[in-house]
């Protein structure tokens, strides 16, 4: 097996060819942690995954040293919306990416919250049945990372609060396959300050969400400025949010055991690009570690 670096850091790779493809090419750009699509993300066509595919998946991950996979949900799924036909094929399309990560033991699926259309507090409850009907629907352990948005149009979920009150709103049964995962672009993107305030964003989070319920990081810089409600990534500590607040991340104790991935521009050369951020993310992690303060009690159980 070859052995991977000691951390949870990696980016999002292609899964062209197949799944079982994709270790490798974590492996190529001295990944630890990826995150694939399970299916054309921009298509509603359904893939299937066959016995010989999950053989071959769990093979080369085995083989590659990966220490975490998290899947992404496909760009076509709108949960909340008031369309019941759209809504229908969302939930259809959802549960299946929950079948195909539960059958290759990918154990966690990143999801957007839904665009709510015509009103926000009825398609948060919209989304919120959505997910519980899936999750019913696909028992085991695999679960959802709720990802904070940019807060364009009426996209749910670009703040704290929305993204507490859809986990709130499932049945409590299931609320423990529920989690979260934060953007840094869209952080910036939906008004908050990654950029100058990074520690009052993380003790925000904590009282309203809980540092304990963060499992997945997705590490961007960004084109647009704070509160914009751009959702355009840049390369890491080349846009308006900067260097720092990624130097403080990677030296963060807290964040250690939160499975980090990169979305930055690929430029034409996927392995170059990807290859060059992990290791300035990585030499950004050298040096001192943040005299930040653990929280004593973090997070709601």
């Amino acid at each position: 097996m070859k052995r991977a670096p000691d951390d949870l850091l990696g980016a999002h790779v292609s899964t062209q060819g197949g799944v079982a493809e994709a270790p490798a090419r974590g492996n190529a750009i001295g990944a630890s942690a990826i995150q694939v699509f399970t299916k054309t993300p921009n298509q509603w066509r359904e893939s299937m995954v066959r016995d010989a595919d999950v053989a071959a998946f769990r093979a080369a991950l085995a083989a590659s040293g990966i220490r975490a996979v998290v899947s992404h949900d496909s760009y076509l799924i709108n949960l909340a919306s008031p369309d019941q036909p759209l809504r229908e094929r969302s939930i259809a399309a959802f549960s299946g990416e929950l079948v195909r990560c539960r059958t290759l033991g990918i154990p966690w699926v990143v999801s957007h919250p839904g665009n709510y259309i015509d009103d926000r507090a009825e398609g948060l409850a919209r989304n919120a049945r959505a997910y519980a009907q899936c999750l019913t629907a696909v028992a085991g352990e695999v679960g959802v990372l709720l990802e904070g948005t940019a807060g364009a149009g009426t996209a749910l979920g670009s703040t704290f609060e929305e993204l507490r009150a859809l986990r709130d709103a499932l049945p409590a049964g299931l609320q423990a396959r529920v989690e979260f995962c934060l953007d840094t672009a869209h952080l910036h993107a939906a008004g908050y300050d990654v950029a100058t305030a990074l520690e009052e964003v993380w003790e925000r989070f904590d009282r309203e969400v809980g540092l304990t319920h963060l499992k997945c990081l997705h590490l961007n810089d960004s084109k647009g400025a704070t509160g914009s409600h751009l959702d355009r990534h840049q390369w890491i500590g080349e846009g308006t949010i900067g260097p720092e607040p990624f130097r403080r991340i990677m030296r963060d104790p807290r964040l250690a055991s939160v499975i980090k991935i990169i979305e930055t521009p690929k430029g034409g050369d996927p392995v170059r690009h990807d290859r060059r951020m992990l290791r300035r993310l990585r030499a950004y992690a050298r040096g001192p570690r943040n005299n930040a303060r653990v929280p004593q009690t973090v997070g709601r159980a």
